[in-house]
């Protein structure tokens, strides 16, 4: 077990990677508190993933994060690890693109992990034995995007966050260590819901079978198996990466 007992919140848990994430890691014997905006679907799928907690969250708003960490506080005494999956896709041109598209799109991407780590942060650190940060990002984060160029920009922006508080939490010493995980072509539920392009351009299969190396689209288990490494003592020296999971697409 490579997770026993730890105390893991998922975010975005009631589909796709969060949901692989949360399977994956209660197999690990980990204790997950399972998060999302959909509240019905999460409470559809937390039983069945073994989730210890499901807790409707919408990671925009700073109230929610406020209420999460109280709560995870009382009922768990604390935190071992977060992974935050939550996220939306937002393409388009961007001569045309409204602006309250690309705001949509940056405040749930990226003002959503700046408070994810703002209100989960002092909860690893209440156990002095440090923990783990994992934020899901995008590998078009590193390379960009002509398609989906607000989705990539916020995924940038976490992975800079990522790199950013890595570096805050060792020079504080609090031994939490912070990392990213940048998937590929994943089939997950947005790549459905991509908002601002056609179908074709947002179908993982064609997509895959035109760009990623290995020929094949990703499964949300395969970033599933990677963020328990990031979460598990195995990991305890890396901080401060971005780990591609993408079939080889950056190899392109």
């Amino acid at each position: 077990m490579r997770l026993e007992n730890k105390r893991v919140l998922i975010t975005g848990a009631a589909s796709g990677i969060g949901l692989a994430c949360a399977q994956v890691m209660v197999s690990h014997g980990a204790r997950v508190i399972g998060s999302d905006i959909d509240g019905l679907a999460l409470a559809a799928v937390a039983d069945e993933a073994g989730m210890a907690e499901a807790l409707p969250l919408d990671v925009a708003n700073e109230r929610d994060w406020a209420a999460a960490a109280a709560k995870v506080s009382r009922m768990f005494g604390g935190l071992d690890a977060l992974v935050h999956s939550a996220g939306i896709g937002v393409g388009g041109d961007l001569t045309t693109l409204p602006l309250e598209s690309w705001r949509r799109q940056q405040a749930i991407n990226l003002d959503g992990a700046f408070l994810a780590i703002k209100h989960m942060l002092p909860l690893l650190r209440e156990g002095g034995g440090g923990g783990s940060i994992t934020l899901i990002a995008s590998v078009t984060g590193i390379r960009g995007s002509a398609v989906f160029a607000p989705y990539a920009a916020s995924k940038a922006g976490v992975i800079a966050l990522a790199r950013s508080s890595a570096q805050a939490s060792a020079a504080a010493g609090d031994g939490v260590r912070v990392n990213a995980i940048a998937p590929g072509v994943i089939a997950t539920p947005i790549f459905g819901r991509m908002e601002g392009v056609d179908a074709a351009a947002s179908d993982p299969v064609a997509t895959a079978a035109r760009l990623v190396p290995l020929g094949r689209v990703g499964q949300p288990e395969d970033i599933a198996y990677a963020a328990v490494y990031l979460a598990s003592d195995e990991a305890a020296y890396v901080t401060g990466i971005v780990l591609p999971v993408d079939g080889g697409l950056l190899m392109r």
